[in-house]
């Protein structure tokens, strides 16, 4: 068998952005042509589609969010990224990959079952949505008359990842801000350490058409727990095709930038060893989950691995599966993390977890899904002009809970909650949220 082969990111930052004549990255500065990006929606499904810049600062709410992907390429055309969408499914994704940081492509519309998810670029509620902090390139769009919803999505999907790499191969011939480097997992260099072997297992939300997410191009749905070498994140091997649970959803963007993959990478070699990702699927059943918990569990004991960070996607079903999942790696003698939002009410006072472990006692929390949070009026909304949920203008100042702000409780372990000692929820740069 062959040993994973180390991988690299050539990060280009994005500091200014715009519509022009031409698409094009230079000294930061991002343009997108309209006619190159209508290319990438042409589609029999799709009526029209409209492009809107949104930055950091703006007085602008998105809303009705679907999904977002970070920019990223190996080569014109892609060369490799997003496998089974732009290209085959390759068993190998490509080692190194150009990264556009600091832009998204963000499609924002109605579609069945998609609940409704906020973002806003100013206000309180900027700092807790990974879209806050990036220029988004907003995708807007009618289905064309009796197209099937089904259609409208693959539409949608493909045309964000081609407008992804068009706008990443604009940055081919530029010199990289950065180049960050990482080792295989598992590591030839670190066999026989005495380091942990420390893993990631990631649930994959597949709950069928609207609530699926794809791995190669394809639905996760039905399938058994593999590894997964984590060089295929940053080419995009996961897509995002599930719109529920906006708080709980991990976009496609978070996927490529799996946090817990992160940080697993930051500390390979120095107290731990990463050893490897684990890729799960999440059944509706009580059987599924009991018989690919147990599956999971046992390929974890197969690798060898000594800890396991477990995440998941949505909200209460998805409890089931962290838990089965990790007293099921307990039972192995491997020592079980998990991260949950909590479901405690507006008070935080209630019980916190809908399906709690029984064996398995570590756990971290990402936030309180039912958490009240009051919003100014913006004086631009894109994605829709009304709010769905609350049948007002989407520009209006309102009150939402915390579990409508998209990928606000990020399961995979993005977010910027911390608890402090008199119990008021605050970011990572001190800012009061109530």
């Amino acid at each position: 068998m062959d040993q994973p082969a180390a991988s690299a990111r050539l990060v280009h930052d994005v500091r200014a952005v715009g519509l022009g004549r031409a698409t094009s990255y230079q000294g930061g500065a991002l343009t997108v042509a309209g006619a190159d990006a209508q290319a990438c929606f042409a589609d029999p499904s799709l009526a029209s589609v409209s492009f809107s810049w949104s930055s950091p600062g703006d007085p602008t709410r998105i809303v009705k969010v679907l999904d977002a992907v970070e920019p990223r390429t190996a080569g014109t055309g892609g060369a490799g990224v997003f496998p089974g969408f732009l290209g085959p499914a390759a068993a190998h994704p490509p080692r190194t990959v150009h990264v556009l940081r600091g832009a998204a492509v963000v499609v924002a519309g109605f579609l069945p079952r998609a609940q409704e998810a906020v973002v806003d670029m100013s206000g309180p509620a900027a700092a807790l949505s990974p879209l806050g902090a990036t220029h988004n390139l907003v995708v807007e769009f009618e289905p064309a008359p009796a197209a099937p919803w089904e259609d409208v999505d693959v539409a949608l999907r493909r045309g964000s990842l081609a407008l992804a790499v068009l706008l990443a191969d604009a940055a081919l011939d530029a010199p990289p801000d950065a180049e960050e480097r990482f080792a295989p997992a598992p590591d030839p260099d670190l066999a026989g350490s005495d380091l942990p072997a420390v893993a990631g297992l990631t649930n994959l939300q597949t709950q069928g058409a609207f609530k699926d997410v794809f791995v190669g191009g394809t639905s996760f749905s039905g399938s058994t727990p593999a590894l997964l070498d984590p060089a295929a994140l940053d080419a995009g091997m996961i897509v995002s095709g599930q719109f529920g649970h906006p708080s709980l959803k991990n976009p496609t963007i978070v996927h490529q930038n799996s946090p817990v993959v992160a940080a697993l990478r930051a500390r390979h070699g120095v107290d731990l060893r990463f050893a490897g990702l684990v890729i799960s699927p999440e059944p509706v059943d009580a059987a599924g989950k009991e018989r690919v918990s147990a599956q999971a569990a046992e390929l974890c004991a197969a690798a060898g691995f000594d800890a396991v960070i477990v995440t998941k996607e949505g909200g209460g079903n998805a409890d089931g599966d962290m838990a089965l999942k990790m007293d099921a790696l307990e039972d192995l003698g491997i020592a079980a993390v998990g991260l949950f939002a909590e479901m405690a009410g507006p008070d935080g006072t209630g019980p916190p977890i809908v399906v709690p472990p029984e064996r398995a006692t570590a756990m971290v929390s990402t936030g309180n899904y039912d958490h009240r949070l009051a919003l100014p009026a913006m004086e631009r909304a894109l994605g829709g002009a009304e709010l769905a949920l609350l049948s007002v203008p989407a520009t209006e100042a309102m009150e939402l809970p915390v579990a409508v702000l998209y990928a606000s409780l990020s399961p995979l372990g993005w977010g910027r909650l911390t608890c402090a000692g008199d119990a008021v929820a605050v970011t990572s740069n001190g800012e009061d949220v109530g």
